[in-house]
């Protein structure tokens, strides 16, 4: 068992297979889908809270989501802490600022990747909230629901994943388009 968690790659199949337990097992306690988008608007109701407290409250927006701390919010840094401890453990943990496969496309300046990946989470944010949910939320939790907006939402996540990674890194060389699928 402890092989599995010190592997650099995990089998596609078991943790797939933990996501469905986790997913099962969270609307089984808490009657809640499993996402990360509301995670990320609670801490933005938290923050702009810190300014203006009766401001927030006022807000349509946070009498649904409503800013504070609980499991929902604590995914973000059970994230964070997860993958650092699986890198940790699988001796894959090696930080760059600029990561190799961005400077042999983009180059080596620090700024324009942390303008880039500035602006990304910024569009995917406005992206998840606009869609009702991330790719988390709709990709697992929607999906089991059999709810078609999820499913548009998870085929819109892949066709502009794939349409975004052709425009940035092109087609790999000796293949069509249409060998990519």
């Amino acid at each position: 068992m402890f092989e599995l968690l010190v592997a650099a790659r995990w089998s596609p199949y078991l943790a797939g297979a933990g996501i469905g337990l986790l997913i099962c097992l969270t609307f089984l306690l808490s009657d809640r889908p499993l996402g990360a988008s509301t995670a990320f608007a609670k801490l933005g109701g938290m923050i702009a809270g810190l300014f203006s407290r009766r401001r927030v409250e006022s807000m349509e927006y946070y009498e649904r989501v409503t800013p504070n701390v609980d499991w929902q919010f604590l995914i973000l840094p059970g994230v964070v802490i997860g993958g650092l401890v699986a890198a940790l453990l699988s001796g894959t943990f090696s930080p760059e600022f600029v990561p190799t496969f961005w400077a042999t496309r983009f180059g080596e300046n620090g700024v324009i990747r942390l303008v880039a990946a500035l602006a990304g989470g910024i569009l995917l944010g406005f992206g998840a909230r606009w869609a009702g949910g991330c790719t988390s939320g709709h990709g697992i939790s929607g999906n089991l629901q059999l709810s078609i907006a999820s499913m548009l939402a998870s085929a819109g996540f892949f066709i502009g994943g794939i349409l975004v990674a052709l425009v940035l890194f092109g087609v790999p060389e000796g293949q069509g388009i249409w060998g990519l699928f």
